[in-house]
């Protein structure tokens, strides 16, 4: 027993002690609480398709006794879980997290947040998953559940060691160790549910922007995909569609019948998706108001009035999904709204996100009514993390309702383990960089290990414009992930695939045509992954757990037994990277489409992957009428592979109203011989022919061709002419990819070394520190991480916020716009500090420098110098410039703005706190921080200490934003010379901190 005192002073001593547990659902699984008390007070479970499956005790002689068991003890009103593993286990999922594939290391927050621009630290992002999976060193798999609504501290930073730290009781419920990864997630499917049945057209791609402002614009884009052979499925609506943000409505002039654009669209052979946010105008006379105060269905304050914050609408009232009244009300809204023609739905803003608030979203005080079933009547910290998911729900639930015969498509944005049950998801607000494309695998392969395998980025980036090397890289990759859909942000360049030039354009057809003849292959694995559970796209480790060196490969991933090797750097292609394979046989195949810029195949020996025709969307017919089979033997001359047909849509295949094939094929002596081994399902198999591709080696491959159904025998050349053919065939790739025309990227746009640089994010890395910095937009840095404690400080956009400055007391004056260039750039070589100089022309002679260093000597410390200096000042002004005041201007993220302070000792020797509520504070003269102040996340235990010179700073200023702080310093306001520039030299330590 590990003893500790009570840091509350209670008198009462805590000690970390094992918990009990009982083994429940299955052989394997077992649920741990602290005590008998902790699981009678323990609240429902919302994450489990049963609730009463967490709760029942399976006949206790199937168990053996659990091989990890948990200690959990009580601290600070905290119930804190820990899991010790054997030495060198890898750590994988925590849900949508950015940054790396393995979470050992690492630390995150289940507390879904609104997080545009989101960056490799950020710790909260929009969805909550308090799950780890395990690859213990023996290749076993061990999965652990917090099974906890209540924001969660999921900390991996001690190697090997699970910590879960959250409010109240909760259990914990543990998956194995089994013998592979793959069957840990089949479990987890068995308590959290499936993902649904999608229809196929959701399957295929799906274009969107904030916004396509007009149902004429629709008809543009729509139009230029078909006329250009593209293939395209879906078409999104955002927010503008409706009147005034309302949603339910359509704006009368821009969207006047969208029932005409609707069966327009699907003329087209396009299906047409719409957002609806939970947000609902607080309007008189509106009918979703009226309807809703009339069946009490908002979220209330704790004075039992409905709360209102400002969303896109102006004020807004939210739905209390908690409730099965709420959930019924609003599926009978969503029932009528689909009668337009609607045939998918978009929940967005479902956090819930709430505008004008530190937090981002409504007060923890507010009052959710909810079910007994779900928790009872609860503050909102309680219902927070599931708020998103239970609108998912409901939202399906009214498409159901509407048309029960169809298979609803709801997108969400907010989601809780288990809302794969309703609704994909995407990762949220993306960059257009290619750090961002990196994330976009390795967070696809998280959420697919946390239970959620059907998702995807924003192609393109939904923030920031890509360039056209950026943007096809990103369709390549991204038409191969489960959800494949481009869509970007207002106020960014178009992002259709045509806009990028032709070089790009080829690329993306390429890719889409690629999507869409592996549509049969990733339908089948939907179908398997919605009735066994199992990965859609998944981690390379899948295919050998054993084996270390495939844990932490992030350029590629599985598709059942396709291999999709990509390249996420500017300056390498897919045909000049190190393509990591499994061991055994891998056989790279493509459909004679090899370009740079597209991800490389493989086809893992003994396996057969059922492929399509070339279609611009799912309800195209196969002018061929031809089944394709593309064959990868093993060792021992074998290969099999499954196929699942049904009509594509509805629920007849819960009726046996399927075609379920599984195919085999044998090499005997020279012969290779093709054949159905068995069928599930009540179709008949179609009259169509079969085309067998044998895979040699380096693409070559020998055809041959059939019926389906039937058995089909073709030869095998002799071993030389096999050696020639592959001979061939490496040749001709390498012709191919010489051929190939590549998109350019931004770098190559500029002749000069120095306006390169310039143009180039750059990036500092050392001591405790990485800075990412954006030399051609205000100097601006916009990525400030502090790598010890895994904490990401400030992360903003390219345009605005970040960390800048002015030269005047004015927001937003000279310097923080302006293009700066590099004057100097020190790598931090031969035990030298890494420093990065930049100087912006601020006008009227006068330069803004700057320089970013991280010395030597204090590796702890991030030391930050600027001055306003007189360049040109005019001999007519006495060699003095204008009146200038430099304004430091951060702005950090808050990950806990319920959880932050500003801490200081003022020059008068008076102690301050100063919290979100209190508002803005202008400190001067006696009352500024005494050359030290701090921003304080005690959720975290870490402070982020400030250090200047007073000399230099004359005012210092907080300011509380939507999820922000800035911290400024002024200094004094004055005219500069060449003599007499105007400094001031600071710098940033994060420290650790600990409540009294």
């Amino acid at each position: 027993m590990i003893g500790q005192e009570d840091p509350q002073g209670t008198g009462n001593i805590e000690c970390s002690r094992k918990m009990i547990f009982i083994p429940i659902l299955e052989e394997g699984v077992y649920r741990f609480d602290c005590d008998g008390d902790s699981r009678k007070e323990a609240f429902p479970s919302i994450s489990f398709l049963d609730p009463k499956a967490r709760d029942s005790l399976l006949d206790v002689s199937m168990h053996k006794v659990p091989d990890y068991v948990p200690f959990c003890q009580c601290h600070n009103g905290q119930q804190v879980v820990t899991i010790e593993l054997p030495d060198g286990s890898s750590l994988y999922g925590t849900g949508e997290v950015s940054g790396s594939l393995e979470r050992t290391g690492k630390r995150v927050f289940t507390w879904n947040t609104d997080a545009w621009g989101y960056g490799v630290g950020t710790t909260s992002l929009y969805q909550s998953h308090p799950w780890v999976l395990a690859i213990l060193p023996n290749g076993e798999a061990y999965g652990v559940l917090a099974d906890t609504t209540r924001r969660c501290e999921v900390d991996m930073r001690k190697d090997s060691v699970i910590k879960f730290s959250a409010p109240s009781v909760y259990p914990v419920i543990t998956f194995g160790p089994f013998t592979s990864p793959a069957a840990v997630l089949t479990s987890l499917s068995h308590a959290i549910g499936n993902v649904f049945m999608p229809p196929k057209w959701s399957l295929g791609y799906h274009q969107c922007r904030w916004s396509y402002a007009t149902d004429t614009r629709v008809r543009e884009v729509a139009k230029c995909f078909r006329e250009k052979r593209l293939p395209c499925d879906v078409i999104w609506m955002d927010i503008d569609y409706m009147h005034g943000f309302r949603c339910f409505t359509f704006d009368p002039e821009r969207f006047s019948d969208p029932q005409s654009l609707e069966n327009h669209l699907h003329t087209e052979g396009f299906k047409a998706i719409w957002m609806i946010d939970p947000g609902i105008k607080k309007e008189e006379g509106y009918f979703v108001y009226d309807s809703g105060c009339l069946n009490d269905v908002w979220v209330l304050q704790a004075d039992g009035k409905p709360y209102v914050g400002e969303v896109w609408p102006g004020q807004c009232v939210f739905p209390d999904f908690t409730q099965a009244k709420t959930r019924l009300w609003w599926s009978k809204l969503i029932s009528d709204f689909v009668s337009n023609g609607v045939d998918g739905i978009w929940n967005d803003m479902n956090e819930p996100a709430v505008f004008k608030t530190v937090t981002k979203t409504m007060p923890e005080s507010n009052i959710h009514r909810g079910d007994e079933e779900l928790g009872g009547c609860q503050k909102h910290p309680h219902y927070h993390n599931v708020y998103g998911m239970l609108m998912a729900r409901s939202t399906y639930e009214g498409m159901l309702l509407a048309s029960p015969e169809r298979r609803p498509f709801v997108l969400t944005r907010a989601g809780y383990i288990g809302s794969q049950r309703y609704a994909a998801t995407w990762t949220g607000d993306n960059l257009s960089t290619w750090e961002h494309l990196h994330m976009s695998i390795t967070m696809a392969l998280n959420l697919g290990l946390s239970g959620q395998p059907f998702s995807g980025p924003d192609i393109g980036g939904f923030a920031g414009n890509a360039t056209p090397r950026l943007f096809a890289r990103w369709m390549g990759i991204g038409t191969m992930l489960p959800f494949s859909r481009g869509h970007s942000e207002s106020g960014t360049m178009d992002k259709e695939p045509w806009v990028f030039g032709p070089e790009c354009e080829q690329v993306c057809q390429l890719a889409l045509q690629r999507r869409y003849r592996f549509l049969p292959h990733l339908y089948t694995l939907f179908y398997l992954a919605h009735t066994k559970g199992e990965l859609v796209a998944a981690p390379l480790f899948f295919a050998d757990s054993k084996d270390p060196n495939l844990r932490n490969v992030e350029d590629a991933f599985l598709l059942g037994p396709l291999l999709v090797s990509a390249s996420t750097a500017s300056e390498k292609g897919s045909d000049s990277k190190e393509h990591v394979l499994p061991k055994g046989i891998w056989r790279r195949f493509d459909f004679d489409d090899s370009h740079p810029d597209l991800p490389s195949l493989y086809l893992q020996g003994g396996s057969i992957v059922p492929v399509g025709p070339s279609i611009q969307h799912v309800g195209e017919a196969d002018p061929s009428d031809t089944l394709t089979l593309v064959v990868a033997l093993d060792e021992q001359g074998k290969a099999e592979g499954i196929l699942f047909e049904d009509e594509n849509d509805g629920y007849g295949y819960q009726q046996g109203q399927f075609l379920l094939t599984y195919y085999e094929a044998e090499l005997s002596s020279s012969t290779v011989s093709v054949k159905v081994s068995r069928t599930e399902g009540l179709w008949k198999r179609p009259k169509r022919e079969l085309h067998i591709q044998l895979l040699l080696g380096e693409g070559a491959k020998i055809e041959a061709w059939g019926h389906d159904g039937e058995k089909v025998k073709f030869e095998i050349p002799p071993v030389a002419e096999v050696v020639k053919l592959v001979a061939e065939s490496q040749q001709q790739h390498r012709i191919t990819i010489a051929q190939a025309k590549r998109p350019p990227d931004e770098q190559e746009l500029h002749a000069a070394k120095g306006a390169e640089l310039s143009r180039t994010p750059v990036d500092l890395k050392s001591g405790e520190w990485h800075l990412k910095v954006i030399p051609w937009i205000g100097g601006r840095m916009i990525s400030m991480a502090h790598i010890p404690s895994g904490t990401q400080w400030l992360h903003s956009r390219v345009e605005i916020d970040g960390y800048e400055e002015y030269s005047g007391a004015e927001y937003r004056s000279s310097g923080c716009s302006e293009p700066y260039i590099v004057i100097k750039r020190d790598l931090q070589q031969a035990e030298e500090q890494e420093s990065l100089a930049l100087e912006g022309d601020i006008g009227g002679g006068l330069v803004l420098q700057r320089e970013f260093c991280i010395p030597k000597s204090r590796p702890k410390v991030l030391r930050i110098e600027s001055n306003i200096i007189a360049r040109s000042v005019g001999a007519g002004s006495g060699g003095f410039s204008r009146l200038v005041c430099l304004r430091v201007h951060p702005t950090f993220t808050l990950v806990h703005p319920t959880e932050v302070c500003v801490k200081f000792t003022s020059v008068d020797g008076t102690d301050y706190e100063v919290y979100p509520e209190m508002g803005e504070k202008i400190l001067e003269s006696n009352a500024r921080p005494n050359g030290k102040w701090m921003l304080v996340d005690k959720c975290q235990g870490v402070a982020l200490v400030n250090r200047f010179d007073l000399n230099e700073v004359s005012k210092c200023l907080i300011y509380w934003g939507p999820g922000t702080c800035n911290l400024e310093l002024w200094s004094e306001e004055r005219p500069v010379s060449k003599d007499t520039p105007l400094p001031i030299y600071h710098e940033y330590e994060v420290i650790e901190f600990q409540s009294a």
